[in-house]
This record gives structure tokens, sequence and C-alpha cells, in this order.
């Protein structure tokens, strides 16, 4: 089986968690040897979980909920 990026980061959450099998892990190990892009969203997607698992609370800037829904809004309704 060969695999491309799409099909590594459907599973990149999984690999993580060392729920994908021999075979796929495999599979995903080859194609991080030579995908820079891949190895980088590994990277960061780690770098994410070390994050959220920190615990700490950081302060939101003033207004950010509001932008944020005002911005959700706008790109739920699709193109103007």
């Amino acid at each position: 089986m060969r695999i491309d990026c799409k099909h590594v980061w459907g599973h990149i959450s999984a690999y993580i968690d060392g729920e994908v099998d021999a075979a796929l892990r495999a599979e995903i190990d080859k194609h991080l040897e030579t995908c820079e892009i891949c190895s980088a969203v590994l990277d960061s997607t780690r770098n994410v979980v070390v994050l959220v698992a920190d615990g700490r609370v950081f302060e939101l800037p003033a207004g950010f909920s509001q932008r944020l829904h005002a911005r959700l809004e706008r790109e739920l309704a699709g193109p103007s």
C-alpha cells in the first residue's frame, strides 16, 4: 500500500496515540522519512497536544469572542 499526504493527515492523531496497526505505522513512517510537509504537520500536532495537556489558561484579547463569532457567521454564510 502506498499512502499520500492526505492519508497521513487523516491518521495523524491515531498515529501519535499509537492506535494505528503495525502495517499502517510502517507506511506512515516511510512517508515521513521523505515528506517534509507531513513531518512538520506531525511535529505541529504533537506541539498542540503538549500545549493542550499543559492545562494553563490564557486570557483572550478583548473582543476576541465577538470577532470569532462574526467571522464564523461570515464563513458559514458562504460567498456573498
